[in-house]
């Protein structure tokens, strides 16, 4: 065993020992599946706190020769597959973290030099009896150690994009990365598994990539590995019971990561955090400031800044992802800082509607931080202002919701405010401090037709009234009243025993004012 070359088992047995662990492992069933075959290039994208180091370490694990891990293995999920005895500990593993390496030296030479030599080192002492052709070049080496020993090579990589991340403009530091791992890597009998981790897909260069022979998992398609990507539903639940932490308040925090396969994923680092501290709260700022978002947000794309205050509002937009380079510096268009805003973690995206929005409460929260200063004061004060009119609408004061939906559309005036879909936001928007009390829900199927948003209290706040609020374009507020009425929204809630508030909004575009006309309604009609 060696530092780079079968690493012991350490770094997975920490894992194992901590006060949380949740079973990953039966990742290494796809992974078993698709060793030395033409599917044995893995990249897996994900942003920071999503478990990405702790898979790498679990394969290592796993698959390396030179340490008995069957004990650890066989009380998991792979334990139980049938592949778990054939492939472990039966493989060469070469763990790389990259990150460490380019820390060490200060150009992309240096450090594929550096790797280079501790690969060397770690080799020619396991076998110092093979006859070399040249001991000083990796990938013949690696190859003179398959063909006399015939045991194939499992490569593991950590924080494989940290040059596109470190060296965001140096184009040609990142060509000459790509083309030693394409070396390294590509076409090479002893690879049986190369398995990559990083927060970005691979980077392309026109219209073809250095490592095309990758298939990549991402959080805009992760595929089969979707499960993986971060905690399910199910373990989420199974966490609450045990902590005796209340389920839709972490729902609320840190779901909202939805994929074809997993409906709903977990932010892995803050639920954890969550757990054993007892307490909801912001976890992600622990690991990022909200100043990496904001360089994003504000950069000057037609339509980006409306988007983001859509988003913020609560909204869902198509986007088109295609065109993303992969890197952090090569934007086009406005879609392009959005998708990559995805892989960052701060979007969540529904990939068979292509559609983004913010995820949850915590990911909202640095959207609110990040905008503070950046020139967006107007949305900010419609933020601060949301608590007063959650208390007007409380009181049933018409008159003070009416005032406070139009400073908010003063305020959020760079939307398009020229249908009910754009009221809609601003209204969503100015009730932003009503996510602590309610779920918020637009065009939720009612009766005869659709409501347009309707606000349920939370688990913890059934002392408020469900809110049912009706939009009306130039037209009046007591139609949007009798549509409530008419079509029977109130269906909706059925089953919902508590207070109940109808809201009807109208924007009248020739005096720009609106109004607000409220009703308190009896459930048990």
């Amino acid at each position: 065993m060696g530092i780079y070359l079968n690493p012991r088992k350490r770094a997975f047995q920490k894992a194992l020992n901590s006060q949380i662990y949740v079973d990953k492992s039966k990742l290494i069933a796809y992974t078993n599946k698709v060793l030395d075959s033409e599917q044995q290039y893995v990249c897996v994208s994900r942003p920071r706190r999503f478990g990405k180091s702790m898979a790498a370490n679990m394969l290592a694990a796993y698959y390396g020769r030179g340490t008995d891990s069957k004990a650890e293995f066989e009380k998991l999920e792979i334990g139980k597959v049938d592949s778990f005895l054939t492939h472990l500990n039966r493989y060469n593993v070469i763990f790389l973290n990259m990150q460490e390496f380019l820390s060490e030296n200060h150009d992309v030479e240096s450090m594929k030099s550096a790797i280079e030599k501790n690969i060397l080192w770690d080799l020619l002492e396991a076998y110092p009896d093979i006859r070399y052709f040249d001991s000083e070049n990796l990938t013949r080496t690696l190859s003179d150690i398959y063909n006399a020993e015939e045991i194939p090579f499992v490569f593991i990589i950590d924080e494989w994009d940290c040059i596109f991340r470190e060296k965001k403009a140096d184009k040609e530091a990142q060509k000459v990365y790509l083309d030693f791992l394409r070396n390294l890597l590509k076409d090479k009998p002893y690879v049986a598994l190369a398995y990559m981790t990083g927060i970005l897909p691979i980077k392309k260069y026109g219209s073809h990539s250095a490592l095309n022979m990758f298939d990549e998992f991402s959080m805009t398609n992760p595929k089969q590995l979707a499960e993986f990507t971060g905690f399910t539903e199910t373990e989420v639940k199974e966490l609450c019971d045990r902590y005796g932490m209340d389920f839709e308040e972490t729902k609320r925090w840190y779901d909202g990561y939805h994929f074809e396969n997993v409906d709903h994923v977990y932010s892995p680092r803050s639920v954890v955090s969550a757990m054993l501290s007892r307490s909801f709260d912001n976890y992600w700022n622990q690991t990022e400031t909200f100043e990496a978002l904001r360089d994003y947000i504000v950069l000057n794309y037609a339509g980006l800044k409306d988007i983001v205050i859509e988003l913020l509002a609560g909204a869902h937009k198509k986007i088109e992802t295609g065109s993303f380079s992969n890197d952090m510096t090569t934007f086009s268009t406005a879609d392009d800082v959005l998708t990559l805003l995805i892989h960052l973690g701060y979007l969540g995206y529904d990939f068979s509607s292509k559609e983004v929005f913010i995820p949850n409460s915590e990911i909202a929260s640095e959207f609110v931080a990040a905008i503070q200063g950046a020139g967006w004061e107007e949305v900010i004060d419609a933020v601060k202002k949301s608590d007063n009119l959650l208390k007007a609408i409380w009181s049933k004061n018409a008159e003070a919701v009416a005032k406070g939906i139009e400073e908010a559309h003063f305020e959020t005036s760079i939307l398009k405010y020229n249908d009910e879909n754009s009221l809609a936001c601003v209204i969503s928007l100015a009730f932003y401090s009503a996510r602590t009390y309610y779920t918020e829900i637009r065009e939720l199927p009612a009766g005869h037709g659709f409501a347009d948003i309707v606000y349920l209290p939370r688990k913890n706040h059934q002392d408020k009234p469900a809110i049912i609020v009706e939009l009306k374009w130039d037209k009046s507020a007591d139609a949007a009243i009798d549509q409530i009425k008419k079509r029977n929204y109130v269906k909706a809630l059925e089953g919902y025993k508590g207070n109940l508030l109808l809201v009807g909004v109208n924007y009248d575009k020739e005096n720009k004012k609106h109004h607000c006309i409220m009703e308190e309604y009896s459930t048990e009609k």
